[in-house]
């Protein structure tokens, strides 16, 4: 989480700008999201919403607010902010027999990309993190329906760290029900931000008879074909220049040749709040509480590029309800990998600069 702000710049636009998402909405459609983990105490998150929005699930049989904690790791990385000075990390390592092993390390000042959004739970995935595609359609329709279809905005954003893989046998790419629907949430007003997909490494065959490993083209996943969505890839936290493009990331161009990713962002090892059965997992094998924990994908990088735009909505509120224009403000200050479009999109993230652009 600390990384994430230092990496795309999101700590040098809350201490120059303020740029806290103070005033925006954003909403997570995901596992759900545990509100009363404290990460999300001191801002009030996913409480006091604005008139006529409240939390939403679209499942059957949920056990609990966030039963996996995806979710809720999704909304710390936007918004939120450690409760107490220290938080308690469950960081994974390994021994030199290649063992997989817990520990437990305190971070200090652990907050998301735009501490003061206010979140909204659209909860669309179950058990194992599985969902109806008709879900998340019902949760567009409750954003367009909150928003007047985009006559008065109360939800400014909508994260999507999920998806599946795109199938040509129904679909032309960016062309499913789905892809069309996050379209015309877009051009509602309403900034939609989408996980690339982690399925951009595999397994190939070659002449030589030998299957090899490597990274896979054309292998990003629905809804992140939607044209007007966007499409986040994953780089490393830390060192983005020197590791470039994460192996999962999934790959562009989209299957009818159009660029995607858009940008990259980190999504490498990312601490943020745990809950569920993430949670209940890091707890078990240390014995002792936990609070937040790491996880690695591109659904980790989609919400720091939601938090960033929350952020730059609170300080630049003429961008509220223009999407398309954010979208290309922070493709146009990315800062390039030297990587290849396909890979890396525009390039990486950098909140400072698009502030700073306007």
């Amino acid at each position: 989480m600390l990384e994430g702000l230092r990496t795309t710049k999101c700590d040098a636009g809350q201490a120059s700008f303020g740029a806290d998402g103070e005033g925006v909405v954003w909403a997570v459609a995901d596992s759900g999201v545990d509100g009363a983990h404290p990460h999300f105490r001191a801002h009030r998150n996913l409480i006091d919403l604005p008139d006529g929005l409240a939390h939403q699930d679209y499942t059957d049989g949920a056990e609990s607010a966030d039963d996996t904690g995806h979710g809720t790791h999704v909304a710390g990385i936007i918004a939120g902010a450690a409760a107490d000075r220290h938080g308690t990390v469950a960081r994974r390592e390994r021994d030199e027999r290649g063992d997989v092993f817990f520990r437990a390390h305190e971070v200090a000042g652990l907050r998301g990309m735009a501490p003061k959004t206010k979140i909204v739970s659209l909860r669309v995935l179950g058990r194992g993190n599985h969902g109806l595609t008709s879900a998340l359609l019902r949760a567009i329709a409750y954003v367009q329906d909150v928003n007047d279809s985009g006559r008065r905005l109360r939800v400014h954003g909508v994260n999507l760290s999920l998806g599946y893989e795109f199938d040509p046998e129904w679909f032309a790419a960016g062309q499913s029900l789905l892809c069309r629907e996050v379209d015309r949430l877009v051009r509602s007003g309403v900034a939609v931000v989408v996980a690339a997909g982690n399925t951009g490494h595999g397994h190939v065959d070659t002449d030589a008879k030998q299957v090899v490993r490597a990274a896979l083209s054309h292998t990003i996943n629905d809804p992140g074909n939607a044209a007007l969505a966007l499409t986040v890839g994953s780089t490393h936290a830390t060192s983005p220049h020197t590791y470039g493009v994460s192996y999962f990331s999934s790959k562009g161009p989209t299957g009818d040749g159009r660029a995607k990713p858009d940008l990259v962002a980190p999504g490498e090892r990312i601490v943020s709040s745990a809950s569920g059965a993430l949670r209940a997992e890091a707890e078990r094998r240390l014995g002792r509480d936990v609070h937040y924990v790491e996880q690695s994908g591109t659904s980790m990088a989609a919400p720091h590029v939601s938090g960033a735009i929350a952020g730059i909505l609170s300080v630049r509120p003429e961008f509220i309800g223009q999407p398309e224009r954010v979208k290309a403000l922070l493709m146009a200050t990315a800062t390039d990998l030297g990587r290849d479009r396909s890979f890396q999109g525009a390039g990486l993230l950098d909140q400072m600069r698009a502030i700073q652009a306007v």
